[in-house]
C-alpha cells in the first residue's frame, strides 16, 4: 500500500467525476467532507454507491473518503461506485475478476448528446413546412 495506507482512485460517469481513497479502517464513508448518508439522501443512491464494496463483503474494513464534483446525485453515487471498485482492485488484484464480472469496473460513458445548430435539440428538427 501506499504512504499512510490509503490507495487513490477515480470514478466517472456522464460528467461526474468521484476521486476516492480507500483506507483499512471500520466502514466509515465520507463524501465531500459530509457523512455518506447526509449527502446521498436517496437510498437507492446510497446502495448503488456501496454496491463494490458490499459485493466482495468489505463494507466494515475500509474507510471511505470522496471527492465529488458534476453530474447530479445518480450520476455521482455511479462515479463513487466505480472509483471505489477501481481502489479496492489496486489493493488486491484478485478481487479484479469478480467486480468485472458485476460490471463495476465499466466505465459508463454515456453522456448528453450535444445540441446541433439548426435544430432545437440533439435529434429533434423544427418542422418541415412544404408551403
Amino acid at each position: 500500500m501506499p504512504e499512510n495506507n490509503r490507495i487513490y482512485a477515480t470514478g466517472k460517469r456522464k460528467t461526474a467525476v468521484a476521486r476516492v481513497w480507500i483506507s483499512p479502517g471500520s466502514g466509515k464513508i465520507s463524501v465531500n467532507a459530509r457523512g455518506a448518508n447526509d449527502y446521498f439522501v436517496r437510498e437507492t443512491n446510497q446502495m448503488i454507491m456501496r454496491q463494490s464494496l458490499e459485493l466482495l463483503e468489505l463494507v466494515d474494513q475500509y474507510d471511505v473518503q470522496a471527492t465529488v464534483a458534476g453530474g447530479g446525485h445518480s450520476a455521482q453515487a455511479e462515479a463513487m461506485r466505480h472509483g471505489i471498485a477501481r481502489a479496492l482492485c489496486l489493493a488486491d488484484p484478485e478481487r479484479r475478476a469478480s467486480l468485472k464480472r458485476a460490471g463495476f469496473l465499466t466505465r459508463d460513458a454515456r453522456k448528453k448528446e450535444r445540441k446541433k445548430y439548426g435544430q432545437p435539440g440533439a435529434r429533434k428538427r423544427f418542422q418541415y413546412s412544404k408551403r
